[in-house]
C-alpha cells in the first residue's frame, strides 16, 4: 500500500546507513575533484589549455580548495533534508553551519585574489577577505551558542519515541516534506549546473557579464527553504498553541528570509546580512528558552 511505500522510499534517501554511504561518496568525490582541480590550474599555468579555463577560480592553487568545499555543502543539504523530520533545532542549525561553509569557501577565493600591493584598505577584495574573516568567527561562535542553548533538547528528542498522535502525524509530515525535497534539491542542482556552464560559455563570448558563483544553487535552495520553513510553522499550529514556540518557529522563517537576501547584495552589506540572519536566530531562540524556564500554566 502507499504506507508501505512511502516507508520504504523514506528508507532508501533518508535512513542512517544511506548518510554513511552518501558522506564515504561526497569525500571520494571531494578529493578527486580537488586533485582535478589543481590539474587544471597547473596546464593552465603551462598554456596547454584554452580560454574556457581562464577565469579566477583557474588560474590561483588556493582557488582549487573551493571545489571540494562545494561537495561538503552538497552533503550538508543532505544533512538538512535527513535532520528536517527528526529535530527543528538541528535543521535549522544545519541551515546556519551551510552559509557558514559559504562564507568559508568563499574565504578561499578571496585568498587568490589578495593584493599586497599599494594600500590595503583601498583594494575590494582585500577588504572582502577581511569582512569574510570576520563573519567566519561571528558566525562559529553564533552556530556555538545556539547548539549550546539546545544541547539536551538535541538528545532526547533524537532518542524519543514519540506517542501523541498530533506529534506523530506532524513527524509524518515532516518525513514527507524531506522525501519530497530530495528530487526538488536535484533537479534544483542540475538547472544550476546546466545554467551556470551556459553563462561560463557566455562570459567567454563577452555576452554576459559578472557571475556571483556564490549564488548559484544556493539562492534557490534558501527561496525552497522559506517555503518549507513556513509549511512546518503553518503545520506546528496542530500540536502546539505555545506562544513562545510559535514565536520562535515564525523567528526561524524570518531568519531564513534573511539568508536568501543576502545572496542579492555583495561586499559588506553580504556579510552584514548573513550575520543578522543568524544572530536574529540566536536571540530568538534565547527569549524561547526564558519562556521555557518561566513555565507559565497552559490554561488561564
Amino acid at each position: 500500500n502507499f504506507n508501505y511505500m512511502f516507508q520504504l522510499l523514506y528508507a532508501k534517501l533518508l535512513d542512517e546507513k544511506t548518510k554513511k554511504f552518501s558522506e564515504k561518496i561526497i569525500i571520494n568525490i571531494a578529493i578527486i575533484s580537488f586533485v582535478l582541480h589543481l590539474a587544471i590550474i597547473a596546464l593552465n599555468e603551462l598554456n596547454i589549455l584554452d580560454s574556457t579555463f581562464s577565469g579566477e577560480l583557474f588560474t590561483n592553487p588556493i582557488s582549487a580548495i573551493y571545489t571540494p568545499f562545494s561537495f561538503i555543502l552538497i552533503y550538508e543539504v543532505y544533512l538538512l533534508i535527513y535532520y528536517l523530520p527528526k529535530s527543528m533545532t538541528i535543521y535549522i542549525g544545519k541551515q546556519y553551519e551551510i552559509i557558514m561553509l559559504i562564507v568559508i569557501r568563499r574565504l578561499y577565493k578571496d585568498l587568490s585574489n589578495i593584493s599586497l600591493e599599494g594600500n590595503w584598505f583601498e583594494n575590494t577584495q582585500n577588504l572582502q577577505f577581511i569582512y569574510d574573516i570576520i563573519a567566519t568567527i561571528i558566525l562559529f561562535l553564533l552556530i556555538h551558542l545556539f547548539y549550546k542553548m539546545n544541547k539536551f533538547r538535541v538528545r532526547k528528542l533524537l532518542k524519543l519515541t514519540e506517542t501523541r498522535p498530533e506529534l506523530i502525524q506532524f513527524v509524518k509530515f515532516k518525513k514527507a516534506l524531506a522525501v519530497l525535497l530530495v528530487p526538488v534539491f536535484i533537479v534544483i542542482a542540475l538547472y544550476n549546473v546546466i545554467d551556470w556552464a551556459i553563462h561560463i560559455t557566455e562570459l567567454q563570448s563577452g555576452l554576459k557579464k559578472g557571475l556571483d558563483i556564490n549564488a548559484v544553487f544556493f539562492d534557490d535552495f534558501f527561496t525552497v527553504l522559506i517555503l518549507v520553513d513556513v509549511l512546518l510553522v503553518l503545520f506546528s499550529f496542530a500540536h502546539t498553541d505555545k506562544f513562545n514556540k510559535v514565536i520562535r518557529n515564525s523567528g526561524f522563517v524570518i531568519s531564513t528570509i534573511l539568508v536568501k537576501l543576502s545572496f542579492s547584495v555583495t561586499g559588506l552589506q553580504n556579510v552584514i546580512l548573513i550575520i543578522s540572519a543568524v544572530g536574529f536566530g540566536v536571540v530568538i531562540l534565547w527569549i524561547h528558552k526564558l519562556f521555557e524556564q518561566n513555565k507559565l500554566p497552559t490554561n488561564y
